[in-house]
């Protein structure tokens, strides 16, 4: 028999497992679109309309750059998950890096579920067997911040999409 805090465990190697692979998917395609905007650069035009319009290919070389970075930020994030092994949180303890936190809305009682990761902000995942969606937020990001040091009972606020709302943690595993 998994006991609860063993089984939460498996839970968060799941989600660190598949955000490590919705990362190392985002690196591939940005690292595809690089290589695609440089070729464009080098063979795309010929001399004569190279020369004509140098605008077309330094717009080309730009995007090229920057989907350089944006595959080794992923990589990088990645990369950064592969020795993160959050540990249990008991009932009681703070909401740390590694926290599932579940939230409800005090005005519409929607809830949401948020998994405090060190990277990946903004990708969502799903929960074991399909079970439900969890939005990754990091400690960096508003989210992250408002309910990061607090405990299950807490409420805090927060602005959403430009709207103050109160959301009681209802849970932290």
């Amino acid at each position: 028999m998994v006991d609860a805090a063993e089984n939460r465990a498996m839970d968060k190697g799941f989600l660190i497992a598949q955000l490590r692979e919705r990362l190392d998917d985002a690196a591939k395609v940005a690292s595809h679109a690089s290589e695609a905007a440089a070729l464009e650069v080098r063979e795309g035009a010929t001399p004569a309309e190279r020369r004509e319009d140098g605008r077309t290919a330094l717009e080309y070389g730009g995007l090229a750059r920057g989907l350089a970075g944006r595959a080794a930020a992923a990589r990088g994030a990645a990369d950064a998950l592969a020795t993160f092994r959050p540990a249990p949180l008991k009932a009681t303890a703070p909401i740390s890096v590694g926290a599932i936190v579940e939230v409800e809305d005090d005005d519409t009682g929607e809830g949401r579920t948020f998994f405090l990761a060190p990277v990946g902000a903004g990708v969502t995942l799903t929960g074991p067997g399909g079970d439900g969606y969890l939005s990754v937020v990091t400690p960096a990001s508003p989210i992250g911040r408002a309910v990061l040091g607090r405990r299950r009972g807490d409420v805090i606020d927060i602005t959403v999409e430009g709207a103050a709302r109160s959301w009681a943690i209802t849970d932290v595993a």
